[in-house]
């Protein structure tokens, strides 16, 4: 259930981003953002692959 909240969260995060990006707000709060919405996807993803507990 977690990977999946990841990556709900990820998607709320780039629409974030573009919105921000769209409002003119400062190139640090839209970098800041996007690079939060990358992490949450990276982990989300990784999470779902097979590792050696499995």
């Amino acid at each position: 259930m977690l990977p999946t909240l990841l990556l709900i969260f990820a998607g709320v995060l780039v629409g974030g981003t573009l919105s921000l990006h769209r409002q003119g707000a400062p190139r640090g709060a839209v970098v800041v953002t996007g690079l939060l919405a990358v992490l949450a996807t990276a982990a989300g993803v990784l999470w779902l692959l097979p590792g050696e507990g499995s």
